[in-house]
């Protein structure tokens, strides 16, 4: 068996533990294997999400760190991950939101991150909002001018939660030109 194999299996194992402490272990691992991922391990990150992720940290924590790498490294299948946005499962959902955060700091994908925020907009779950909201907030950093303009067009159907995540780190002027209803 191969070394990332191993890993794969013990990742495996500690998520099912169900513990969040033992699945923060997943987070650090994965990421040091970035060079060794392939596209098929999709299907098993995949997997992982719909199994075995039943909480915000849970999450973040594997969508930051193993999803944002696998996506930089393999962005075609950014689109597959726009598809989970028409997920039932909230988790999911909140997933193709905080997938895109890792290259969004890199200011990569842009485009996408507003695509993914549509397919997101109304949904009524206050953690998938957060999980775009957030998405978009870190976007902003790179991109203010960008994010500032899509927040705006969008701020009348954006959901309260959202709006506020999206522009928490923007200039005070900024965010209180958005805030005007």
């Amino acid at each position: 068996m191969s070394e990332k194999q191993d890993i794969f299996d013990l990742c495996e194992q500690l998520f099912l533990s169900d513990y969040s402490e033992e699945a923060s272990i997943v987070t650090f691992w994965l990421p040091k294997i970035t060079d060794q991922f392939e596209p098929d391990d999709w299907i098993v990150f995949k997997n992982w999400i719909e199994k075995y992720v039943n909480n915000w940290a849970k999450c973040d924590g594997f969508c930051n760190n193993t999803m944002g790498n696998f996506l930089v490294k393999y962005p075609m299948f950014i689109e597959e991950l726009k598809e989970w946005t028409q997920s039932e499962n909230r988790w999911m959902k909140r997933a193709a939101a905080v997938s895109l955060i890792v290259p969004a700091k890199k200011g990569q994908f842009l485009k996408d991150v507003f695509e993914i925020s549509d397919l997101l907009l109304l949904d009524e779950d206050d953690l998938v909002q957060k999980g775009y909201g957030w998405l978009l907030k870190v976007a902003s950093h790179l991109h203010q001018k960008e994010v500032f303009n899509y927040v705006t067009k969008n701020k009348e159907n954006m959901p309260h939660t959202a709006l506020r995540y999206a522009i928490e780190k923007m200039p005070q002027s900024l965010r209180k030109e958005v805030m005007k209803r």
